[in-house]
């Protein structure tokens, strides 16, 4: 191989598997840039360039951990910033994927407000599909969450971003969407099953 073809050569380690998801550090095997007779074991050329090896793989991963938190889908502890700069509620003790749910919800929800962009912003928040209906006479709208059983954990600060978007003279409401008796039965829900369960799990109940 001649120098300067590939990035770095690799040692126990494969870029593929890194493209692929992997998870082992990244350790560029530096020795094999120089002549033979440096690979000498436990020998000073050989420590020296193990060493370096090690902080160039420890650099390209911090390099690329920092570029995570640039996107919200793959921003970890960069999610508080996202947060800040969008004035939500700073809580690290909630899941990643639901802050990054609502980050991308209030991003949604800048600009004119449009049916379209409701429906995505409060899809963002329940994580399944809603609907909007307008009453534009009455100066309201309904959402109507057609793709999530029950109420939507994070209802409450779905309602912080939507009366901050949402023209101060339009009301809205919403509609959730609960299981029925008939559907239970469908579902061969055993009423042994049943008493163990509180009435919320039974309305939200969607099958195993």
């Amino acid at each position: 191989m001649a120098y300067g073809s590939s990035q770095y050569g690799v040692l126990g380690y494969s870029l593929d598997a890194e493209n692929q998801g992997g998870t082992e550090p990244y350790v560029p095997d530096l020795l094999r840039y120089l002549p033979e007779y440096y690979r000498v074991p436990g020998g000073t050329m050989v420590v020296l360039q193990e060493s370096a090896a090690g902080e160039i793989g420890a650099l390209r991963d911090g390099i690329s951990d920092v570029l995570d938190q640039y996107f919200v889908g793959s921003a970890t502890w960069g999610l508080s910033r996202w947060e800040q700069e969008l004035a939500l509620n700073v809580d690290p003790s909630k899941p990643a994927e639901r802050r990054r749910k609502q980050i991308l919800a209030k991003l949604r929800g800048t600009g004119t407000v449009t049916k379209q962009m409701l429906m995505e912003t409060a899809a963002a928040f329940s994580g399944g599909e809603v609907e909007v209906l307008e009453y534009p006479a009455e100066y309201r709208f309904v959402i109507r969450f057609i793709g999530f059983l029950g109420i939507p954990p994070n209802l409450a600060e779905f309602m912080k971003l939507l009366n901050q978007i949402k023209p101060a003279h339009v009301s809205y409401t919403f509609e959730y969407r609960y299981v029925i008796w008939e559907t239970l039965k469908n579902y061969r829900l055993t009423w042994e099953k049943a008493k163990s369960m509180t009435w919320n799990q039974l309305k939200t109940y969607g099958g195993e």
